[in-house]
C-alpha cells in the first residue's frame, strides 16, 4: 500500500522524523517497504504567469513570453511548448535555479541565454522537466488561484515523502490512510484526529428497491439516491494529487470519490448510474451460465460460487469486486445511487482469481471491512459529490440501511502469565492491558487475565494468540530481551552406514552432472506419459495452468530441463535433481512429517544427453549409451552392488531399461527415453535417465578392514557356450555360487562372441562368453589340483545352471 506521509500526519502527527516514522511502522508489523521523496531535489523554481506570449521572429516553433513571477517587472523567456499561451500559471524556472539531475547525475542550472537572437531570461518547465510525472505534452498548468512568486514545492506540496507498505494479511484494518494512523497513535502516543461524518441534509425521498437473498454473501447493505449531479465536473486537483500519490490515476470526478475515501477510509463502494438500474437491486448468488461485462472491459461467465449484485434483468455487478460496464456512470449521468455494504470475507476470498485480475476492492473485503461504518462512509461520499459535482438541482435521498446477518460481538480473554511466557520478558497486567487499551480495546481485567472485547474493524482477534501478538507489537519488537536458548543442544550425529544428501550432489557432480531444482508442480501430460501415473494428486488452485499437479517421478522436470537447453543450441547436456515426489498412498497416517494418505519420499534422478565427453582431440566423438549411465548408477550406489534386471517403464524404451535392485529390493530404474517421447519433444537423440529413490542411495556399507593376500593369487581363463538369452548377471550368479571352497576370489568377464554363421561348433543362437578366474587361499600357495578343482568346480556349475558348455 502506497500513500503520502502528508495524508498521514493529518490525521495523526507523531514528533518524529520520516524515517523515525517508517522505523516505528516496520518495528510494529507494518513494514515499511520503500521511502521515495515525492519530487527530487530542485530549487529556484516559482510560480508564474504568461502576461504576453508572441511568435518569435526566427523560429516558427518558438515564442516569445514575458512572465509575471511576482517581482513588480517582467521576464522576456523564450518558450517551445505548445500550450505556452496567455492567462495561464506555469513553473518558472528563473534564473540560478537548479532544475532536477539528469542521466549524468548533475543538476542543471538556469542562465541568461539567447535562444535565435532572443535573450531568455529563465525557463518555463512542464510536469516531466520537474520529474513529477511523465506527462511532456507541454507546460504544467496551475490552477488560476496559484499564488505568483510561491516556491513551486511549497504551492504543490512536493517536500513530502511517499511510504509503499507491505502488509501481511492479517492487518486489513491498516488498509487505509485513517488505519495506519490509528495504529501509530497506539504506536507513538500522539493524539488521533477521528473524521467526523455530519449527515448531509435529506432532500428527497427517493429510495431505489433493494433485496438480499444471499445473507451469506451480504450482511449489510447500505445506499442512498442522488438526483442532480455535474458527472462533467473536474476533480480537484487535490484530490488528483493525492489519489496519484497513492498510485491510483484519475478516472472521473465519482470514480475519484470512491477511490478517495477507499484509500482515506478503507471502505470500498460502488456508484452506480440510477438511469440505467431496471426496477430494483438483489444481492444474490450467480447463476451458472450468467455473464457480465465488468468496468475493465472484460466480460465474465458466472457459476453458483460467485456473489452478484443484479436488477430485473441482467446482472450489474461483481459482489465485493468490480461493477459492471452496464451501470457505469459517464458524462451523461444525472442521477447516481451511492452503494456500501459488508461482504463476508469467505464469499470474496479467490473470487478475483478465478478471473485472472485482482482489484483494491477485493483485496479489502477478502480480508475484512468494518461491516459497522456503511452507513458514515455513504455520508462522507455524499458530501464529497455535493461539493465536487454537486449543482443547484442536487437532491439527496434518506439513507437505506439492511442489516441482516452482521457478525457477532466477540471476546477473546489473554492470560498474562501465557503472555510473559510467549514473548519472553516480565509484562505486568497493568502494562497489558494499557497496550491493549491504546489499540482503541475495549479491556476488562479479571485475576490475571485481560479479556477484549473485540471491535468490528479487527478480523484478526480471534485467539489469545493474537491478542499476545498484539502486546509485543505495542511494547516494540526492538524492546524484547535477547534471551540465549536453555535448552541443551546436542549434535544429530549422522550414522557412519549413511551419507548426506550433499554428498550424493558432490558425487554427481564429480561424474560430470548439473544440479537443477525444479518445481513440484508439473504438467499433468507429464504423469500420464512418462510416469505412468492416470490419477496424479491434483492442485486445487494452480499457479499455472501447465503446472496443475504434483509430480511422482522427477524425470519429466529433467526432460523439460534438457529441452530447454537443446533448444538454445546445447549439444552435450548432463543434470540431475535430488528433489521430492507425491504419491497417493492410503496407509500412510497422518503425523508431524506426514500428510495422510500421501507418500513424499526423496528421489534421485538424473539424465544425459549427447556425447559422453566434451569434444577433445585425443578421442573421437561418442554418444552416450544405457551402459556409461548405468555406470554412473554403479558408481553412485558403491560400495553396494545393485542388480539391474531387463524390465518396463512408461518413460523408458522397452528393449534398453532396467530396474535396479539391492538386495533384492527395487529401488530405480535406468534406461533410454523410450522413442514415441524422443520423438514427441523433438530430440535429435534419445537421452539415458535414470532414477533411484534417495533413501537406497544414502544407505552404504561401512567398509571392512581386510589384510593383504600373504599369497600370490593364480588366474585361469575359461570360455563356454551359452544360449543368447543368458544375462551377464545370470552368468556371474553361477560362478559364484560354485563350491570352490572359498578359492574363487574375483570373476570378470572380457569377451564376448557371437558366430555370423552356423559352424560346427556354435549355432547362431548362441555365443560364447569368457571369464577371467582370479583364485587365490589365505593358507598356502594353491597347487596344480586345488587350481583344476576349483575351475571345474565353476564349469560344473555352469553346466549344470546354464546349460553351458566350454568351447573347444
Amino acid at each position: 500500500m502506497q500513500f503520502p506521509e502528508s495524508w498521514l500526519r493529518e490525521f495523526c502527527n507523531p514528533s518524529l522524523t520520516t524515517q523515525q516514522l517508517a522505523d516505528t511502522l516496520t518495528m510494529a508489523g507494518l513494514e515499511v517497504e520503500d521511502l521515495q521523496p515525492v519530487a527530487p531535489p530542485f530549487t529556484g523554481i516559482v510560480v508564474g504567469e504568461i502576461k504576453e506570449a508572441v511568435q518569435h521572429p526566427d523560429a516558427d516553433r518558438l515564442r516569445v513570453c514575458q512572465v509575471d513571477v511576482g517581482q513588480g517587472s517582467l521576464l522576456n523567456i523564450v518558450c517551445g511548448a505548445p500550450n505556452a499561451r496567455v492567462g495561464i500559471k506555469i513553473p518558472c524556472a528563473m534564473v540560478g535555479a537548479e532544475l532536477p539531475p539528469g542521466e549524468d547525475g548533475k543538476p542543471f542550472k538556469i542562465k541568461v541565454g539567447k535562444l535565435r537572437g532572443v535573450e531568455s531570461q529563465g525557463m518555463l518547465c512542464s510536469a516531466k522537466e520537474l520529474k513529477i510525472a511523465d506527462d511532456h505534452g507541454g507546460l504544467l498548468e496551475l490552477p488560476a488561484d496559484a499564488p505568483l512568486g510561491q516556491n513551486i514545492r511549497e504551492y504543490l506540496q512536493l517536500d513530502d515523502t511517499l511510504l509503499t507498505l507491505k502488509l501481511t494479511p492479517n492487518l486489513a484494518h491498516c488498509l487505509s490512510v485513517y488505519g495506519i494512523a490509528r495504529e501509530l497513535s497506539a504506536l507513538t502516543g500522539a493524539p488521533l484526529k477521528a473524521p467526523s461524518f455530519p449527515a448531509v441534509s435529506v432532500s428527497n425521498h427517493d429510495q431505489l428497491p433493494v433485496k438480499i437473498s444471499a445473507p451469506d454473501l451480504c450482511g449489510r447493505f447500505s445506499g442512498r439516491v442522488v438526483r442532480g449531479v455535474n458527472t462533467q465536473a473536474q476533480t480537484p486537483a487535490w484530490m488528483v494529487d493525492r489519489l496519484a500519490r497513492c498510485g491510483q490515476r484519475s478516472v472521473s470526478p465519482l470514480v475519484d470519490i470512491s477511490n478517495y475515501v477507499m484509500f482515506e477510509l478503507g471502505r470500498p463502494s460502488h456508484i452506480f448510474d440510477l438511469d440505467k438500474i431496471h426496477g430494483g437491486l438483489d444481492v444474490r448468488w450467480g447463476k451458472v451460465g450468467e455473464s457480465l461485462k465488468l468496468l475493465n472491459g472484460n466480460t465474465v461467465t458466472l457459476d453458483d460460487k460467485v456473489g452478484v449484485i443484479a436488477d430485473d434483468t441482467q446482472v450489474e455487478s461483481l459482489a465485493g469486486i468490480m461493477g459492471g460496464d452496464a451501470t457505469a456512470v459517464s458524462d451523461s449521468t444525472q442521477n447516481i445511487y451511492i452503494e456500501a455494504a459488508f461482504w463476508w470475507p469467505s464469499a470474496i476470498t479467490g473470487r478475483s482469481r478465478r478471473f485472472n485480475f485482482s482489484t483494491d476492492a477485493g483485496h479489502r473485503f477478502e480480508r475484512g471491512v468494518d461491516p459497522q461504518l456503511t452507513v458514515e462512509h455513504i455520508e462522507r461520499i455524499t458530501q464529497l459529490v455535493i461539493d465536487i459535482c454537486g449543482t443547484p438541482q442536487t437532491t439527496v435521498g434518506p439513507v437505506i440501511d439492511q442489516q441482516i446477518n452482521m457478525p457477532a460481538a466477540q471476546e477473546v480473554t489473554l492470560r498474562v502469565a501465557r503472555a510473559v511466557k510467549v514473548i519472553g520478558m516480565p509484562l505486568t497486567q497493568p502494562r497489558v492491558a494499557d497496550a491493549l487499551r491504546g489499540l482503541g480495546l475495549s479491556v476488562s481485567e479479571g485475576e490475571g487475565t485481560v479479556t477484549v472485547q473485540v471491535p468490528s474493524y479487527r478480523f484478526d482477534l480471534q485467539i489469545e494468540e493474537d491478542l499476545i501478538e498484539e502486546v509485543a507489537r505495542m511494547v516494540g519488537y526492538n524492546n524484547l530481551p535477547t534471551t540465549p536458548p536453555l535448552a541443551p543442544i546436542t549434535a544429530k550425529v549422522r550414522l557412519e552406514s549413511q551419507r548426506s544428501p550433499h554428498a550424493v550432489r558432490r558425487q554427481l557432480a564429480a561424474l560430470g552432472y548439473q544440479e537443477t531444482i525444479n518445481f513440484s508442480f508439473v504438467e499433468e501430460r507429464w504423469e500420464h506419459e512418462l510416469a505412468g501415473n492416470p490419477n496424479p494428486i491434483k492442485l486445487l488452485n494452480p499457479i499455472a495452468s501447465q503446472m496443475s499437479v504434483m509430480r511422482s517421478s522427477l524425470l519429466g522436470s529433467l526432460l523439460n530441463v534438457v529441452k530447454f537447453n537443446v533448444d538454445r543450441k546445447a549439444s552435450r547436456v548432463r543434470v540431475f535433481e535430488l528433489g521430492r515426489v507425491f504419491k497417493k498412498d492410503p496407509s500412510v497416517e497422518d503425523t508431524d512429517t506426514t500428510v495422510q494418505g500421501f507418500d513424499q519420499p526423496m528421489h534421485v534422478a538424473g539424465l544425459v544427453f549427447g556425447s559422453i565427453a566434451p569434444a577433445q582431440w585425443g578421442s573421437k566423438e561418442q554418444g552416450v549409451d544405457f551402459f556409461d549411465v548405468k555406470a554412473d548408477v554403479q558408481a553412485l550406489l558403491a560400495p553396494a552392488q545393485p542388480e539391474f534386471e531387463a524390465a518396463e517403464h512408461p518413460a523408458m524404451h522397452p528393449g534398453r531399461c532396467a530396474k535396479v535392485l539391492l538386495h533384492g529390493v527395487v529401488v530405480g530404474h535406468v534406461g533410454e527415453l523410450h522413442p514415441r517421447w524422443r520423438q514427441s519433444w523433438d530430440l535429435a537423440q534419445a537421452p539415458v535417465m535414470f532414477e533411484l529413490e534417495l533413501n537406497a542411495v544414502l544407505n552404504r556399507q561401512v567398509p571392512v578392514a581386510s589384510p593383504v593376500a600373504r599369497f600370490p593369487a593364480v588366474e585361469r581363463d575359461i570360455a563356454v557356450i551359452v544360449k543368447e538369452s543368458v544375462t551377464h548377471a545370470a552368468l556371474m550368479a553361477a560362478v559364484h555360487a560354485a563350491p570352490t571352497q572359498g578359492l574363487l576370489r574375483h570373476a570378470v568377464l572380457f569377451d564376448v562372441y557371437r558366430p555370423k554363421t552356423d559352424n560346427a561348433g556354435m549355432a547362431l543362437d548362441e555365443k560364447s562368453l569368457a571369464v577371467r578366474l582370479t583364485l587365490n587361499s589365505d593358507e598356502a600357495t594353491l597347487n596344480e589340483a586345488q587350481i583344476d578343482g576349483a575351475v571345474q568346480a565353476i564349469v560344473s556349475q555352469l553346466t549344470t545352471q546354464l546349460a553351458a558348455r566350454l568351447r573347444a
